[in-house]
């Protein structure tokens, strides 16, 4: 046994030794694993193996979240109409177009090492110690989970992220699909920007609140040296973002075009071929049968056939019938790389894993305690053909010089490394604007076919961060806080452009768009609790969501309708229409869509908005000028992720609204006083 383990984990283990002591006799645990629960519920989970830390991983989450976690599951099986029923036949869907089961089948055992296989296994042996003390919560068919559950969750979960899903509802619909509330904010800080000479780093991506992309805060520490604090999904066994003791990263959903959609010519006197290189091909079919849950609990069998051509997954469409082409060479190797992220000691071991090519998308911020910064577009870009005009909707199917088998190397990727400007930043904008612009990349020195989100694709997150960061020559601790903070929209946002519309409209007796204009022209561009112009913004967002042709003067009239209705007047203060709703919690909450401060509501049936999306876990990395960490951290609910019984189902929430952290207890000096419960997974008996 490793000595670093044996010293750390001494105290727990004897901490345990009277329960273990008092247990009934039973065969020796296959997993060596102890959990501690600090005052927050956050799991420190302490193994004697990667494979132990990931099977008390496993377990601990399950214990906060299990039904996402087993959801999860289902939909990364093609199974999520078992439990859903009609509404989740796409998702099944979406798992056979994505072919989920034979690129598992193919790459499992040739991708991924035997050490990541028993990593997956020993997360999904807790998750499956959790579900036999809880028979009630499993539903029919989870049961056993597989660390093959967790590679094709990966795989399902993946190409989302840059939109693959967006892509193939489309084409299916013949309609743009639904907009997501998305965004997320990281930002990195170097000694020569900071007033104090120490090296700052923001982890801010922001999520859905509850389902399987929601974040899961734990700390994990193996005797094999895995040893990391911040963000995981359910199902998701390695660190998505955060630290380990030597670096730390943040991630942010880019917006290349990664996938290519081409249309196909259909043999009018066959149906099932389509043209290439002047010959008819026969389309790949295969009919699968998706069991559906039915009213009454029972479950139907519907058909739908699965089509594929030498491009990709092919869909008939009211356009006309489309294939699609995306980054597949990642595979169930992304595993292998987000563990070998998570084991990096320095800049370069976290390049060489960044090398691998795994992650399709998603950009980077990173610092680490030498000093060091990067931002990096990360994605797995095609070699597309030269010379060709890529940015249409779509691309001719009927030739095979189109179809691209090549991808770029990594060092063509955007990346940017410890500029003289001394700080990176990333907002979901374009990779050209991602410091001060005299070190900022030039879009000369990419190809077109790259298809890389082009200068001006701005958010307004990205513009205040450079009118608050990127302004700031000498950055102290409390200004980096204070800018996360940020609750303005800029003048150069579409929403002030909105405002400046409405103020030029005339009101021609419309009493309710006066009263509107009089509280715009009054408003400052704040989102905070008193603001009294902040409402009538963000509702305008919203109505913009619901109906994307509208005018500004369309969505205004919408916006103050509706807060008249509810509130009597059209200005109501902020903090009486945005919520912080969890439990029987209900307080009000700052900030509004698409500010550094993001938040994105649901309308309730009072008529106030309540958080869904955006700022969610949050957190500050911190090195000093000898390389000393620390880090701070807060959730929008708490550990408790679904358990409304525990005590931290919504304990961190009153901090989350009053831009508060607490300290990530990562090492054992910093946990030493915090523990609340010290036990074992592999006891017989439930700890809760």
């Amino acid at each position: 046994m490793p000595t670093t383990w044996t010293r750390r984990a001494a105290g727990a283990l004897l901490a345990c030794a009277a329960l273990l002591l008092a247990a009934p006799a039973q065969a020796a645990p296959a997993y060596d694993v102890t959990i501690r629960r600090d005052n927050f519920g956050v799991p420190h989970v302490l193994g004697r193996t990667d494979a132990d830390a990931a099977y008390g991983l496993g377990f601990a989450q399950a214990e906060d979240d299990f039904a996402t976690v087993q959801d999860s599951v289902m939909a990364s099986r093609g199974r999520q109409a078992t439990l859903k029923g009609l509404d989740a036949v796409p998702s099944d869907i979406l798992f056979e177009l994505l072919d989920v089961k034979a690129v598992l089948d193919a790459g499992y055992e040739r991708d991924l090492s035997p050490h990541i296989r028993e990593m997956l296994d020993g997360y999904a042996a807790g998750v499956n110690r959790y579900a036999a003390l809880h028979p009630d919560k499993v539903v029919a068919g989870f049961l056993p989970m597989t660390g093959r559950d967790l590679a094709a969750f990966t795989l399902f979960r993946g190409p989302t992220f840059y939109g693959l899903d967006g892509v193939f509802a489309q084409i299916a619909t013949g309609k743009l699909p639904e907009p997501k509330d998305s965004g997320s904010n990281g930002v990195a800080v170097a000694p020569s920007r900071s007033s104090d000479g120490h090296t700052r780093l923001l982890f801010n991506a922001h999520q859905p609140w509850t389902g399987p992309l929601t974040w899961y805060e734990a700390v994990v520490e193996s005797g094999e040296g895995w040893h990391v604090a911040g963000g995981f999904f359910p199902a998701s066994p390695f660190l998505l973002g955060g630290h380990n003791a030597h670096l730390g990263w943040a991630a942010t959903v880019n917006h290349p075009r990664l996938t290519d959609v081409f249309k196909l010519v259909i043999n009018p006197e066959n149906p099932n071929q389509y043209r290439l290189d002047g010959q008819w091909r026969e389309l790949e079919r295969r009919t699968v049968q998706i069991q559906v849950k039915q009213a009454d609990g029972s479950l139907k069998p519907v058909s739908r056939e699965v089509l594929r051509s030498v491009h990709g997954p092919v869909i008939r469409g009211p356009q006309g019938v489309f294939a699609v082409r995306y980054p597949t060479s990642g595979g169930v190797r992304q595993l292998a790389q987000n563990y070998a992220m998570n084991k990096a000691r320095n800049l370069t071991e976290w390049k060489a894993a960044m090398a691998m090519q795994a992650v399709p998308s998603v950009n980077y911020i990173y610092a680490d305690e030498k000093g060091n910064i990067g931002y990096l577009s990360n994605g797995i870009y095609a070699q597309r053909k030269a010379g060709v005009d890529w940015s249409g909707p779509y691309m001719p199917g009927d030739s095979s010089d189109l179809i691209w088998t090549k991808v770029r190397p990594f060092a063509q990727s955007p990346q940017i490394w410890n500029p003289k400007s001394g700080w990176v930043f990333n907002a979901n904008n374009t990779p050209f604007r991602a410091t001060d612009p005299a070190y900022d990349l030039k879009p000369a020195d990419f190809p077109a076919s790259m298809a890389l989100q082009p200068p001006s694709d701005m958010t307004n997150r990205a513009f205040r961060a450079l009118e608050t960061y990127g302004a700031d020559a000498s950055i102290s601790a409390a200004e980096f806080d204070t800018y996360k903070y940020d609750l303005g929209y800029s003048q150069q946002s579409d929403e002030i452009a909105w405002v400046k519309a409405v103020l030029a409209a005339d009101p021609v007796g419309d009493s309710d768009l006066a009263a509107a204009q009089d509280a715009l022209r009054k408003w400052d561009g704040s989102t905070d609790l008193q603001n009294r112009g902040a409402a009538l913004v963000a509702l305008m967002w919203l109505e913009r969501r619901r109906n994307p042709a509208w005018t500004p003067l369309q969505m205004v009239k919408a916006a103050a309708g509706r807060l008249k209705a509810t509130y009597g007047r059209v200005d109501p203060e902020w903090g009486e229409v945005n919520r912080l709703r969890r439990g029987t919690l209900d307080i009000p909450v700052d900030g509004g869509p698409d500010t550094f401060r993001a938040l994105y509501g649901a309308l309730d049936p009072d008529g106030r908005l309540h958080g869904v999306n955006g700022d969610c876990y949050i957190m500050f990395v911190e090195w000093d000028a000898k390389g000393r960490m620390t880090s701070r951290s807060v959730h929008q609910y708490g550990a408790a992720t679904l358990d409304a019984a525990s005590p931290h189902y919504a304990d961190q929430s009153p901090l989350f609204a009053a831009h508060k952290t607490k300290p990530v207890l990562f090492t054992e000096a910093q946990l030493a006083g915090h523990i609340t419960r010290t036990y074992r997974p592999a006891d017989a008996q439930d700890p809760r």
